[in-house]
This record gives C-alpha cells, sequence and structure tokens, in this order.
C-alpha cells in the first residue's frame, strides 16, 4: 500500500493536522486499511505556497514519491507540491478544494489575514487571482498525475462547485470521487467510511 501524505486545511490560522485529520478519524482509519500516513502540521504563518510545500515535504522519509490528499486550503499545498517537485508525487486525492473564486470570500480572507499582520506581498502571493490561490490555471494544466477531486456537499462560499467542475476541465487527468463535508465539520462523521472507501481505492488503483 503507498504512503500518504495528508495536508490539513487553513490559511494563517490556528489549524493542525490533529483537528483536521486525526480527531475526524481520518488518520486511524487510512492505517487500518494498511496505508503509512504521514500528518505533518502545516506552517502556521507562511509567505508563500511553496514554502507551505517544501516544509511539508520535509516530513515525508526517504526519496520515493508518495500520494498526497490535501484538505480545503491545503489542496493549493499539494498542487504546488506537484508543481515544484513532480518526482515526489504519485497522484493527488483533492478533498474540498477551496478557492477565492468568490468576491466576498476573497475580501473577507484578504481582511482576515491583514488583520493577522500579513503585508502585501504576502497577501499577493497566497490569494491568487485564478481557480487555485497556489497556481496558474496554465500550470494546472501540467499537472501530469491523476487527481482525484472530492467537492464539499454541501458547498460553500470557499468550497465552490464551480471550482471541482473549473479543475475538472483543468486537470489533465481529474476524477470525481463522491463528495460529502469537509472532514472537521459535525456532518462529516455519517461519511466517514464511504470517505476513507474512495481515498483507499484511489489511491491504491493501478496507473
Amino acid at each position: 500500500m503507498p504512503t500518504l501524505l495528508l495536508i490539513h486545511g487553513g490559511l494563517w490560522e490556528d489549524i493542525g493536522a490533529d483537528w483536521f485529520w486525526r480527531r475526524p478519524g481520518i488518520v486511524d482509519g487510512l492505517e487500518r486499511l494498511g496505508f503509512t500516513v504521514v500528518a505533518p502540521d502545516r506552517l502556521r504563518r507562511p509567505a508563500s505556497w511553496a514554502a507551505d510545500a517544501e516544509h511539508v515535504l520535509a516530513a515525508v522519509p526517504g526519496r520515493e514519491p508518495v500520494t498526497v490528499m490535501g484538505g480545503s486550503f491545503g489542496c493549493s499545498v499539494a498542487v504546488r507540491l506537484a508543481l515544484d517537485s513532480p518526482d515526489r508525487v504519485s497522484r493527488i486525492v483533492m478533498a474540498w478544494p477551496a478557492s477565492l473564486s468568490d468576491q466576498f470570500a476573497a475580501i473577507r480572507m484578504r481582511a482576515s489575514l491583514a488583520r493577522l499582520g500579513a503585508p502585501a506581498r504576502v497577501l499577493n502571493a497566497l490569494l491568487g487571482s485564478e481557480t487555485l490561490p497556489s497556481a496558474t490555471d496554465a500550470e494546472l494544466g501540467t499537472v501530469a498525475v491523476q487527481v482525484g477531486l472530492i467537492p464539499a456537499v454541501p458547498p460553500d462560499p470557499f468550497h465552490l462547485r464551480g471550482t471541482v467542475d473549473s479543475l475538472l476541465r483543468l486537470l489533465p487527468s481529474a476524477t470525481e470521487l463522491p463528495g460529502c463535508p469537509e472532514a472537521p465539520s459535525p456532518g462529516f462523521a455519517p461519511h466517514l467510511e464511504s470517505f476513507l472507501a474512495s481515498v483507499a481505492a484511489f489511491a491504491d488503483s493501478p496507473g
């Protein structure tokens, strides 16, 4: 079974892997299915997506390619990792991909990060202007690995159905997996086993 690198969500928030992946039962569930799981904490105040991606990759032992699963804004880190270190990523699961394509969501996020002390150069580096904040749409078209997309159900201003539709068009080898609520939310618990099954089937599929 492959190694899974889990990259939690959040952006300049006090969110860690324990809250996002372990407490909902995802780490234990994947380990029960036979996967080796690496779930590091992201940088709390990254200056760029590239720095965030480099930080989480440092937690992975060895040099073999791994399956990367990002959650929410962790999807942006996962894509940046695949673009910057393509030899280390065998495939990607993007669970509840977060975007800032909703104008009001983008304004709220910019204001929130500014209140936390993010300078203009960091805001510009992190917030982006296309489908995902960590990459241009043209860069997304160069992601060569298989990508499984898990929509947020129900969607919200940061986790839009339209983002999934755009990623299905932009990513050369993307497929949609069954949607569910985001893991840390109370509505996720009834979906845990089906979520684990779909992630495991995608991560362990041939090709």
